[in-house]
């Protein structure tokens, strides 16, 4: 282990949402801060965090193993200290210690480690942040879908200050960030715990307004709480990107009740009508379960129209697996059987696939402006404002700088193109 050299080490693994990814980069940043120096593998580390999700069945089981395979490490390493932070962690901690007895410290997610937590410190910015990086705008959710485990684990709505968050991006801009992703579970709720009431139009207007930021974006959206007012900003603001997402879940009006959504499919088809009207050009993208208790194979199908007529951007598409701790779970038998669930995300899947393998042909072409995020197998790598991802090929330094790129190959994944004078 590193602490038997001069220089203490931390390794961070992450699963999850972009919001899990903010606070590992965040948290890393405060252990440099402590004297630790980052490592890419768990056996050179003098703290192991995992930060964990349980959003769904699958990314909670990638936890598990996680905290298995660390086992021998840690009988061999006692010294090494193997903490557990994200949405694992809640109210049942005493259990989790005792089915893994070698972790040493749980915290909560967005908190600090308890142990090396000193007064006033909060989480930092990074040090060496990425020209595109993620913001948390706020923490929580109030909606309680019945599905969701995410109000048990992160709590209730609470919204940071307008004036904390734009000191926050004005500093990550001086550290080279270019575009900021603001980000909360519902981003649609910003602002309403606040004394002024600010919402996230107001907070956008005004880091429209930073000089040298680029671009700015945000996720994630709830149907029901975005308002007109947000779609003007949308529309209004220059450095706002034309790129929303807007999640949907399901296509029928029973199953949206079940789940507690607060929305119809018809109002849903009226708000992104809405949306297009007013932006255009705009990129959506969406979420949906498929196999959610009791759907039958023509409410599926209803999922499935409405993914073609809307035809999104980006789809992605998740199987129901129940949440211990939700409504769904104690109320709602999971009872379509697994191999249907499998055939309905793989029907999802290929009509999605044709869908954006059609959109992104008709950039075939046509030349499109990216902010280069980094390099990926020797090809450098970015994003246009509608979120496409494009790779090109080029000697020179492209980090973190808009350049013009004509688009020679489409696929439904990613763009691939020239620099372009």
């Amino acid at each position: 282990m590193s602490s038997r050299q001069n220089m203490p080490h931390y390794y961070i693994w992450t699963i999850g949402c972009q919001m899990n990814k903010a606070e590992s980069e965040r948290l890393g940043s405060y252990l440099e801060q402590l004297g630790y120096q980052p490592t890419d593998t768990a056996e050179d580390a003098d703290i192991i965090v995992l930060n964990s999700c349980v959003v769904r069945q699958s990314a909670e089981n990638r936890v598990i193993n996680k905290l298995k395979s660390l086992k021998p490490l840690k009988k061999a390493h006692p010294s090494a200290t193997l903490a557990v932070t994200g949405c694992l962690v809640d109210s049942q901690a005493d259990q989790l210690k005792k089915t893994f007895p070698h972790i040493d410290y749980l915290f909560k997610p967005g908190d600090l480690p308890p142990w090396l937590e000193k007064p006033g410190a909060t989480l930092s910015l990074p040090q060496r942040p990425s020209p595109s990086t993620f913001v948390p705008i706020m923490q929580g959710c109030d909606n309680f879908c019945s599905y969701c485990i995410v109000p048990y684990r992160r709590g209730r709505e609470r919204s940071r200050p307008v004036s904390e968050i734009v000191c926050e991006v004005r500093e990550l801009v001086r550290r080279g960030v270019k575009e900021v992703t603001l980000l909360g579970q519902n981003v649609d709720s910003y602002g309403h715990d606040l004394p002024d009431k600010p919402d996230l139009a107001d907070l956008l207007s005004e880091l429209n307004s930073i000089e040298g930021l680029v671009r700015i974006r945000f996720l994630t959206n709830h149907p029901k709480d975005m308002s007109d007012k947000l779609i003007e900003a949308i529309a209004r603001l220059d450095k706002v990107c034309e790129q929303i997402s807007l999640p949907v879940q399901a296509g029928d009006d029973a199953i949206l009740r079940a789940m507690r959504r607060g929305y119809t499919a018809a109002q849903y088809r009226e708000l992104v009508s809405k949306i297009r009207d007013r932006i255009p050009g705009v990129a959506l993208s969406t979420d949906v379960i498929v196999g959610f208790p009791s759907e039958t194979d023509l409410q599926f199908q209803q999922t499935v129209k409405l993914l073609s007529e809307l035809r999104f951007d980006t789809v992605h598409a998740a199987i129901y697996s129940p949440r211990p701790g939700t409504s769904a779970a104690r109320e709602l038998e999971d009872n379509v059987p697994p191999a249907e669930k499998k055939a309905r995300l793989n029907t999802i899947e290929q009509l999605q696939e044709q869908i954006a393998a059609e959109i992104n042909a008709q950039l075939l072409d046509k030349t499109v402006e990216i902010l280069v995020e980094g390099k990926t197998k020797g090809k450098w790598q970015g994003r246009t404002r509608t979120g496409k991802l494009v790779f090109f090929s080029g000697n020179g330094d492209y980090l973190g700088k808009l350049v013009n790129i004509k688009i020679e190959k489409t696929s439904p994944w990613s763009l691939q193109g020239r620099l372009s004078n």
